[in-house]
């Protein structure tokens, strides 16, 4: 099927007219906070000075911030999930045994008042008058004696007192690793707004979203506590751990630690008397810095190691899937797993070696999706998480594990998790409300994995090289902005010239599956059957008794387009068959031949993410 006129005509308009959509704005925010922690207490004092731009189109009466610490509270919406989810996180349970039966029990609903989480508000101020304010749960609602026109940017200024939490869950004080301050949502932050309308999601468990801005952050606390945090410091001769004859300037026995970021959505620290840092730049430039304690030779080793292998990932990643536009990345132990922030990531770092560079890979990756690319995490979970899983496998398969010989599908292990969810029966859509999955299992599944594989699946519809060039593209159109997965799609059918509709739609909103098979197989003949309710284009392989092999490749009709002929090496040599467009409305397809057939199969290279394989080979 070739490329008809009426189609190229519809896509032939420049990206650049829609390259942000025509009506496309974001908010703008600058915060510069200071900070005044008690190490004794986990108690710390906040003010903050915020300038915020907007850029909507209409008046705001309202403004909303985030107070995530207030999730670590008996009764909280984070806790009565715990309670009534059926596989909880088990970081955030513990596990009892009650009348002879195992039961998960909240620690949140454990936390007495010294060790819960809060984020108590004293003061706001609009344009330097005091207004009105609520808190209600995570979400603090601000009035305002005036609306905030558009074009305009207001001055708020926060005043606060907060208390860290016990280590349950991404933020928290005392680690199971013995990291003393991991310091994530830890200020009130701006609520994002967007042509979508405001995003209050409660901190039920997912993650988050905000508008990009500028952060200028000074932390005051004990001379003896080392910080890895987001941004770049500005003042490393003043404080322990960066150079080697600090001189430190005090004030009542507490250091000051400046840093300042741009262009970021998220600020991060983490502080403990213990850490060790370390550093290397990239071939790129990109300043790498690893902060960790270092609890003994082995841990001291992987982390050695992890630098200089995280160093060549921002530069494979850079090649890939654009530069990384930031001067510095921190690694540093905290937290309780591995989590992504503005220019940082905590990470837990007792690991062995493989494990260590593949949480660094993860959260790194988090640098293009989501932190170059704001993607709502609380929507689009997939995206986000997916994405950053497919540039996590990419490069552990090119810079770790460094195979002679490259796989057809790198990220097979994914594939597999995707086949176990959508055999599980409790299989969600996609698209759904990432707090709203009704298991956790079901979520980490879709979001990770099965993200994972509408990439990778994605270069099996358009093409690998096609799929490359559509990365490279939405980066160059959409750094710095919140894209929606339209937006992705969009360039994805740019670049390719192929309709993507049904495939986004089938494979994001629904539980659909993908099964075909090869049917019967005559001396004319080859049939290929579509055994589900989600039709996909098919590469057919076809061995003749002869020895000679050819490839049958079959597109959609709704595709309006052919992908072009791939180069892997299974199909050197090859001749390349393109046949009649096949209709999603037609359980059955016959390849016609003319020789005798010795073997047929579906998809060499995997993937197409066919859930039921074992008849997608017929040898004769």
């Amino acid at each position: 099927m070739k490329q008809t006129i009426i189609y190229l005509l519809l896509t032939a308009v420049s990206l650049a007219s829609y390259g942000q959509r025509k009506t496309y704005w974001q908010q703008d925010v600058d915060y510069t906070m200071d900070i005044d922690v008690n190490e004794k207490t986990y108690q710390y004092d906040g003010k903050m000075k915020l300038k915020y731009g907007n850029n909507s189109g209409q008046e705001l009466s309202k403004v909303y911030f985030h107070l995530y610490f207030n999730a670590f509270q008996p009764g909280s919406m984070m806790d009565e999930r715990l309670k009534n989810i059926s596989d909880p996180d088990a970081r955030m349970v513990t596990k009892k045994v009650i009348d002879g039966i195992s039961k998960s029990e909240s620690r949140i609903a454990e936390l007495k008042p010294d060790q819960i989480g809060f984020q108590k508000i004293k003061s706001v101020k609009y344009n330097g008058q005091a207004v009105s304010f609520k808190e209600d749960g995570t979400i603090l609602e601000v009035s305002l004696p005036s609306s905030i026109k558009d074009g305009a940017t207001v001055e708020f200024d926060l005043e606060w007192q907060a208390q860290v939490p016990e280590q349950i869950r991404r933020s928290g004080r005392n680690s199971k690793e013995g990291v003393a301050f991991s310091m994530t949502q830890w200020y009130p932050k701006m609520a994002h707004f967007d042509e979508f309308g405001w995003h209050l999601d409660e901190y039920v468990g997912r993650e988050f979203i905000a508008p990009f801005g500028d952060f200028d952050v000074t932390i005051h606390i004990n001379k003896d506590y080392v910080i890895g945090s987001s941004g770049k410091l500005q003042n490393p001769s003043e404080v322990k751990g960066y150079v080697s004859k600090p001189k430190l300037k005090l004030n009542k026995n507490k250091a000051s630690w400046h840093y300042k970021a741009k262009n970021i959505h998220d600020f991060a620290w983490a502080a403990d008397p213990k850490f060790v840092v370390d550093s290397a730049k990239s071939k790129g430039g990109v300043q790498v810095y690893t902060v960790y304690l270092p609890t003994d030779g082995t841990i001291v080793s992987n982390w050695k190691q992890a630098l200089g292998l995280a160093t060549e990932f921002f530069d494979f990643t850079g090649q890939h899937f654009g530069a990384y536009p930031w001067e510095t990345y921190t690694i540093v132990q905290g937290g309780d797993g591995g989590m992504e922030y503005g220019t940082v990531t905590l990470i837990t770092g007792g690991r062995n070696l493989k494990s260590l560079v593949g949480v660094i890979y993860h959260e790194a990756a988090h640098s293009w999706y989501q932190h170059l690319f704001g993607i709502n995490e609380t929507v689009d979970e997939w995206m986000d998480e997916g994405f950053t899983s497919y540039i996590e496998e990419l490069a552990l398969t090119e810079l770790f594990v460094r195979p002679q010989a490259k796989a057809l599908n790198p990220i097979g292990a994914a594939y597999l998790a995707y086949y176990r969810l959508a055999n599980s029966k409790v299989e969600e859509p996609m698209s759904l409300l990432a707090d709203y999955y009704n298991t956790n299992f079901a979520y980490s599944n879709e979001a990770y994995n099965k993200g994972a594989v509408l990439a990778e699946q994605l270069g099996y519809i358009i093409g690998k090289e096609n799929l490359q060039k559509t990365f490279l593209k939405f980066y160059d159109l959409w750094k710095f902005k919140h894209p929606t997965p339209n937006d992705f799609k969009r360039v994805a059918e740019d670049v390719s010239g192929i309709n993507l509709k049904w495939y986004f739609n089938l494979f994001i909103n629904t539980t659909r599956k993908i099964d075909y098979a090869v049917g019967n197989v005559t001396g004319t003949g080859i049939e290929v059957v579509n055994k589900s309710n989600l039709a996909m284009p098919i590469d057919l392989l076809v061995e003749y008794q002869d020895g000679t092999k050819e490839l049958f490749y079959i597109p959609l009709r709704e595709m309006r387009a052919d992908k072009p002929a791939e180069g892997f090496d299974i199909y050197n040599g090859v001749k390349r068959t393109v046949l009649t467009d096949w209709f999603w409305t037609q359980p059955t397809y016959v390849v016609p031949v003319s020789k005798a057939v010795k073997s047929v199969e579906i998809d060499p290279t995997k993937r197409l993410a066919d859930v039921d394989q074992e008849d997608n080979k017929k040898t004769l």
